[in-house]
């Protein structure tokens, strides 16, 4: 479905059209490929260029780093997938007019969980879900989809304690898509397509890690 000599356009659409189904995500992330909505005609993207952030390179500043110790925060693993994606997809978000996260994107990346390829970092207060990330593990990748929190430093707390996970299972970067200034205050930092390309074909030929470290 997805030639790797595929050339994006000036904005990173690479292909319109196809289903939004697990085999498609699972062609697509490996060659640096990614759905930008679940609607129809699906657009797939490979924009130039594209933030990465390697987990050493996290950066958990005074107040994160207070987060973590004593704001009462516990981090799980894949016990609350759909609840934290249907957060996502309610989740306000300055200059977008509702969501991506269609009902097919649910279904599709729930199976993914199901599969043991899409994981929840979910951040659990007083036994309620207040934020967390989602996104897809191959090789030694991890491609990150979306965030939320619905108390103050909820997902960062995700987030760094996601990159200690990855960095000690030696995980090469987190894909985050899109250059934002949120990422780019936690030490992410924009890489030219053919330079994330070498870097992600090295990083899926590896065997998956994340059941290599238990977090």
């Amino acid at each position: 479905m997805f030639p790797r000599a595929l050339e994006p356009t000036v904005d990173g659409l690479v292909a319109l059209g196809g289903d939004y189904t697990p085999a498609a995500i699972l062609e697509a992330y490996p060659k640096g490929i990614f759905p930008w909505t679940g609607e129809h005609p699906v657009p797939w993207f490979s924009p130039d260029p594209r933030m990465l952030l390697v987990p050493g390179d996290v950066r958990r500043s005074r107040s994160t780093r207070q987060a973590v110790r004593n704001k009462g925060f516990e981090v799980r693993y894949d016990t609350a997938f759909v609840p934290l994606i249907l957060m996502c997809a309610v989740q306000p978000r300055p200059g977008q007019d509702g969501t991506w996260i269609t009902p097919n994107v649910v279904e599709t990346w729930a199976e993914l969980n199901a599969m043991g390829h899409a994981h929840s970092v979910e951040t659990w207060r007083d036994g309620e879900l207040v934020g967390g990330l989602y996104g897809l593990s191959f090789g030694r990748a991890f491609f990150g989809e979306s965030m939320v929190s619905l108390v103050a430093d909820a997902s960062k707390v995700a987030l760094v304690t996601l990159c200690t996970r990855l960095e000690r299972a030696g995980y090469h970067f987190i894909d985050c898509q899109q250059v934002t200034d949120h990422m780019l205050r936690m030490g992410g930092g924009p890489v030219d397509r053919p330079s994330f390309l070498t870097r992600l074909k090295a990083a899926v030929a590896l065997p998956d890690g994340w059941q290599s470290d238990a977090g």
